[in-house]
């Protein structure tokens, strides 16, 4: 079993995994979030430089107990999908149905290859499913075959008719269900085949519907669901409250001109006249980024973590190097916020390839492209920029981070 932090893994301990039951997780994304409005589904929306599925499938991916995580998509979001995981050890997603309960059963079909013994279902419009609420639905599965975090009702309820209130009703004994609801695999899955054509509103209520009774354990009141834009505000807030540690970072870098029909500059491909030169592709501009991403985390610079004379480096996409520098801010609990390149050249001329760049960067960082800024100078021909030697990049990057 892994311990997973973002785009990279390490060995979990083995007294801690070792006879442990075999924990999947199962991502309900399929919705199009028709409540919500907008043109974009909810789960994809931008929620403190990510989109709020990547959220949710980070904190599971992320959590020592659970093995896999696997996520249902309309397959026309697959693109979408994409930027959001973009980095995160996840199983390649399956397509979900009309409905979330199509869209549960898919998935759970699609597990069987693997034979968990026990599988979490969350949705993905939740993005934060905290690492101890994670504990206790797993424990719980010790106890039950099916279990649901619950807050209690703390307002008074009423029962109306015609506007009217006819009656008020006892709450001690009613509950608000949260995800992710926890089940033994072959209950659930024998559950959700039983109730094909049924329209159940969770999959505690499918896990009802076959005669189990789930085990209710505490919540989290930080485990909201995005339904409206007001959740999306609220969640924005808790994004704040959870990252208050804000850091800046700062990079340079510069490459010689060399022989060649072409240079890279922030992963985009630019016809010219010459190359740049240097040990992996010679991006400036995402060398310049991944110096100031390392060093709004102190982590020291590209050289540090990709030294020249490692072989492993030569002709390397240096999306790679970017992309681990933002997994070391995912790994500290933290959010690349925003990002600002300048790129410093008299040619080739940088605003045609400017969006494309932009688009790229967000990309590698798994951040909306509002959150990235590209942009371009000359110094008037002084200097080796100015005399066409070269190209120069300059960055600064923000990111967020746990008190």
């Amino acid at each position: 079993m892994k311990r997973r932090f973002c785009g990279h893994s390490e060995t979990a301990d083995p007294a801690i995994s070792s006879g442990m039951a075999s924990v999947y997780a199962l991502v309900v994304a399929a919705g199009r979030g028709s409540r919500f409005g907008g043109a974009v589904p909810k789960q994809y929306l931008a929620l403190g430089g990510a989109s709020m599925l990547r959220h949710a499938v980070a904190a599971l991916a992320g959590h020592l107990r659970i093995s896999e995580v696997l996520v249902t998509i309309r397959p026309e979001d697959r693109g979408v999908y994409d930027r959001a995981v973009v980095g995160l050890r996840v199983m390649s997603p399956v397509a979900g149905g009309s409905t979330r309960q199509d869209s549960v059963r898919f998935g759970l079909e699609a597990l069987t290859p693997y034979r968990p013994e026990r599988v979490l279902i969350h949705d993905g419009a939740r993005p934060f499913p905290n690492s101890s609420l994670v504990d206790r639905v797993i424990d719980g599965l010790d106890r039950a075959p099916a279990v649901i975090p619950c807050l209690p009702l703390r307002d008074t309820i009423k029962r109306s008719e015609d506007g009217l209130i006819r009656a008020t009703v006892d709450r001690s004994a009613l509950w608000r269900a949260q995800t992710p609801q926890g089940f033994h695999f072959d209950a659930i899955l024998a559950a959700h085949r039983a109730a094909i054509g049924r329209a159940l509103t969770d999959d505690a209520a499918v896990a009802e519907a076959a005669g189990l009774a789930p085990l209710v354990i505490e919540g989290s009141e930080d485990n909201l669901k995005v339904t409206t834009a007001e959740d999306l505000a609220a969640a924005e807030i808790l994004i704040a409250a959870r990252l208050g540690d804000v850091r800046v970072g700062q990079g340079f870098d510069v490459h010689a001109f060399g022989p060649g029909d072409q240079v890279r500059i922030c992963g985009i491909e630019i016809p010219h006249e010459a190359s740049l030169v240097g040990h992996s592709d010679a991006d400036v501009g995402l060398h310049a980024l991944t110096d100031a991403v390392l060093g709004a985390v102190g982590a020291g610079d590209i050289g540090m973590h990709f030294p020249t004379s490692d072989p492993r480096w030569r002709s390397a996409a240096s999306d790679r190097f970017l992309r681990h520098a933002a997994d070391l801010v995912c790994a500290k609990g933290g959010w690349v916020a925003a990002v600002d390149v300048t790129i410093i050249c008299e040619r080739p001329k940088i605003g045609p390839y400017r969006a494309a760049m932009t688009e790229r960067v967000a990309a590698i960082l798994g951040v909306a492209a509002a959150r990235v800024s590209i942009k371009a100078t000359t110094t008037d021909k002084l200097g080796f920029t100015g005399r066409g030697e070269g190209i120069a990049a300059q960055a600064v990057a923000t990111v967020r981070l746990p008190l």
